[in-house]
């Protein structure tokens, strides 16, 4: 009786695990779907999940309708700059705050925890203004500079680090290791599967955002690919929604492939216990 309740209970998880996929996946599967139809066929009802006749030509009218490849190269250029920043300075500040006691530590670190509650649209405008003082509207630095450090990642990292047993790392210290030997051969090794868990949030968060390239530009030369893909709608003043999802899968497949090489790495974050 037990096995049999058991093995019910186990089909029941399985059923329930595969419902939620597929409400997940979902639109995933109608905006693929969508992609290969005519216009016609998307407005069709009942709508027909698989296209008789898949027109793949969707994703070159997409990809034609502007400076794709500049949208593109602008993305990529903004999300991987603004990693290596933020890398570059979260790293040593949560090691600062994790391994480090010194007068007001406490209260600057509440300072950046505070900063987590600031939404963007609060500061766009003294930072619009800062940035057309300097001249860097409508420029790559202009976009990656507001983002060059990140609160969540500094808290993040912080608490990866504080589960780094202190022996392991005075015993480095015995061996005369500077502190940026410590940082880079002991500390960042150890908590690698967070900070590749850190950088694909950072990654996705800063490849989709819109706001900040459509208030930071007013021409092309620094726009990204969710501003191309929103001028898809205005095509002829017609809703071409079977181009505008090819342009969405244009978005969405560098996410994915990212996510998939990184996926072991962010297994190991969420299962992260510290060093025994």
């Amino acid at each position: 009786m037990r096995r049999a309740i058991s093995a019910v209970l186990r089909g029941l998880n399985t059923i329930a695990l595969l419902a939620l996929v597929l409400i997940f996946a979902m639109p995933f599967i109608w905006m693929l779907s969508t992609s290969l139809k005519t216009l016609s066929e998307t407005m069709v009802f009942p709508p027909q999940w698989i296209p008789l006749d898949p027109v793949w030509k969707n994703y070159s009218d997409a990809w034609n309708t502007g400076p794709f490849l500049n949208y593109f190269m602008n993305s990529v250029i903004i999300a991987v700059g603004i990693l290596i920043l933020q890398m570059l300075t979260i790293i040593p500040a949560a090691y600062a705050f994790a391994r480090y006691k010194f007068v007001g530590s406490g209260f600057l670190f509440g300072i950046v925890m505070v900063t987590l509650m600031i939404p963007a649209q609060l500061i766009f405008l003294p930072v619009y203004l800062e940035l057309s003082a300097f001249k860097l509207l409508n420029t790559h630095l202009g976009l990656i500079l507001p983002f060059a450090s990140s609160a969540f990642g500094i808290f993040l990292l912080r608490q990866a680090f504080m589960q780094i047993s202190d022996e392991l790392i005075e015993a480095a210290r015995l061996d005369q290791a500077a502190e940026w030997k410590v940082i880079v051969q002991i500390m960042v090794p150890l908590v690698k599967p967070v900070l590749v868990t850190f950088a694909l949030f950072s990654f996705i968060a800063h490849w989709n955002d819109y706001f900040w390239p459509l208030v930071m530009t007013t021409n092309e030369t620094a726009r990204t690919l969710p501003l191309g893909i929103a001028k898809i709608r205005e095509v002829e003043g017609v809703a071409t929604w079977n181009i505008l999802m090819a342009g969405n899968v244009i978005l969405v497949v560098p996410i994915l492939i990212v996510f998939f090489l990184s996926q072991r790495q962010i297994i190991k974050a969420f299962v992260y216990n510290g060093v025994k």
